[in-house]
C-alpha cells in the first residue's frame, strides 16, 4: 500500500497578518521562507532543515507596530498544517526526542504527536523574554511559537533549556532540539501497524 503524501497548505488572514503555508512532512529540509521577520525566517529555516519537512511560508503583517501578530499567526499556520498534513497518524513513531548544543546552550525536546495538546517549557535564563535577538525579536516570543504550534498541532512538547548564555544561541538550539525530535516522531514505522496507541485513535 502506497502512503499518502504528507502535504498541507494553510492560508491565514485577518486584520494583522496575511499568510501563505505549506509543509511536506517528508521532504528533505528544503525551505523558501518570508515572513517580513528575519529572525523567525532563520529559525524556520532551521525547523525544516533539521525535521526534514519541507517549507514555504509567505507571510506579511502589522510588523510596524511588532512582530508578535505575524509571528504567532504563522506559528498557528504552521500548527494547523502539521495536523493536517500528519492525517490519522498511522504508521507514525509518535514519540521523538532530542538533545541539541549550540556553542554554550543545551536543549532538550521530546514531541509526543498525542492529540493533546501540553506545552512544558523551562529553563530560559532570567531576562531572556525581554531581550531583542537580532534588535527585532522579543525572547519572550520563542515561547509563544511554540505554544501556537504544539496547540494547533495537538502536540504535547516539552522543551528544557539545560544551559546558555547568548540569547540567539538559546532560541536557536531550542528550534533545532523541536525539529529533531519531531522529525523522530513524525518518522514512519515500518514496524507499526496502524494507530501508535491503545485507544486506536491519536
Amino acid at each position: 500500500m502506497t502512503q499518502a503524501p504528507r502535504i498541507a497548505s494553510i492560508s491565514r488572514t485577518t486584520s494583522e497578518s496575511s499568510i501563505e503555508l505549506t509543509i511536506n512532512l517528508d521532504g528533505t529540509g528544503v525551505s523558501n521562507i518570508e515572513t517580513t521577520v528575519p529572525f523567525f525566517d532563520h529559525m524556520l529555516t532551521a525547523f525544516a532543515k533539521h525535521s526534514l519537512s519541507d517549507l514555504t511560508v509567505k507571510a506579511s503583517g502589522d510588523t510596524h507596530i511588532d512582530v508578535h501578530h505575524t509571528v504567532e499567526d504563522i506559528g498557528i499556520s504552521l500548527g494547523l498544517a502539521i495536523r493536517e498534513a500528519l492525517g490519522d497518524k498511522a504508521g507514525i513513531s509518535r514519540f521523538g526526542d532530542a538533545l541539541v548544543s549550540l556553542d554554550e546552550a543545551l536543549v532538550q525536546a521530546v514531541v509526543d504527536i498525542s492529540g493533546r495538546p501540553f506545552l512544558v517549557h523551562s529553563g530560559e535564563p532570567a531576562g531572556f523574554e525581554f531581550h531583542l535577538i537580532g534588535g527585532h525579536f522579543t525572547g519572550s516570543m520563542v515561547r509563544h511559537v511554540f505554544e501556537a504550534i504544539t496547540f494547533n498541532a495537538g502536540l504535547t512538547t516539552h522543551i528544557t533549556v539545560l544551559n546558555g548564555r547568548d540569547p540567539h544561541h538559546i532560541a536557536e538550539a531550542e528550534f533545532k532540539a523541536f525539529a529533531r525530535a519531531f522529525r523522530q516522531a513524525k518518522a514512519l514505522d515500518p514496524l507499526v501497524q496502524g494507530i501508535p496507541s491503545t485507544k486506536g485513535a491519536l
